[in-house]
């Protein structure tokens, strides 16, 4: 009995931990895809790449997600390192995370 009830402790806190993952319940589901793009994305990201441009995991119409820092620098503001799909109107709403993948901001 002992047993069962410690696996069903140790269960439910690594299911409220979130396992590691950037999980936070207060992230939108737009939101929540950019960190996780952010996370598995392999890429240097200090820089500020664009992680939505021509990602197919990215499904959000109007919305683009970017690298920036916080505060910003120089390189946030470069054009070759923000979205294309915002730089050329296509996007009017965007979502920056810093490079530890951490959320700045979401308009």
């Amino acid at each position: 009995m002992k047993r069962g009830l410690i696996i069903v402790l140790l269960a439910f806190a690594l299911f409220i931990s979130g396992c590691g993952t950037h999980s936070d319940p207060g992230l939108t589901s737009k939101e929540r895809v950019c960190v996780d793009l952010c996370v598995e994305s392999g890429l240097d990201l200090n820089d500020g790449p664009c992680l939505s441009d021509n990602n197919p995991d990215w499904i959000y119409d109007d919305w683009v997600c970017d690298v920036a820092h916080e505060p910003r620098i120089d390189v946030d503001d470069l054009p070759e390192n923000q979205c294309e799909e915002f730089r050329n109107g296509l996007a009017n709403h965007f979502i920056e995370v810093d490079p530890g993948c951490n959320l700045i901001i979401s308009m």
